[in-house]
């Protein structure tokens, strides 16, 4: 795949200056999420290596972890909803994101919360645990139902609105 100019991670810097220099061997991530940003690149960028590299031994797969599925996936969007811990001075991190993609020309997304360890001064990725969807316990209000507010006007002319 072409390098791209602007870095997939959102960072809104050159690949160059952002992604590029971990992908690359240049710098390596100081941060939980600086590695799971480059990840996601390397995600994008269909680089295998790197994300061996950045697996924790515990857990790294044995294959390749871009296979023949994922040549239907496009990544699209990468936006970190939450960190925790994962800096300079922690041994552990955790990073919640929603990754936007399209499979196979279909709108989808990618959202989980990824565990990493900082071990001999590297950051290291271990595992995840995707988020399930909010499911609501109440039925949705209607346009025409009656307000839940107890107004006792119809939720559209009342806090529909």
């Amino acid at each position: 795949m072409k390098t791209p100019e602007i870095c997939p991670c959102g960072s809104q810097e050159s690949y160059a200056k952002c992604c590029g220099t971990y992908i690359e061997g240049i710098q390596i991530p100081d941060s939980a999420e600086k590695l799971m940003r480059s990840r996601y690149s390397a995600y994008v960028l269909e680089d295998n290596d790197y994300l061996l590299k950045t697996w924790h031994p515990s857990t790294r797969p044995k294959n390749n972890p871009i296979d023949n599925e994922d040549a239907d996936t496009t990544w699209t969007k990468l936006e970190v909803l939450r960190t925790d811990k994962g800096l300079k001075n922690d041994t552990d991190g955790i990073v919640e994101f929603i990754a936007q993609c399209e499979i196979k020309g279909n709108a989808s997304h990618l959202h989980e919360t990824s565990n990493f360890l900082h071990e001999d001064g590297r950051w290291y990725y271990v595992d995840a645990q995707p988020q399930q969807p909010v499911r609501r316990e109440t039925p949705k209000i209607g346009r025409n139902d009656p307000c839940s507010c107890g107004s006792n006007k119809k939720y559209k002319k009342c806090c529909g609105r």
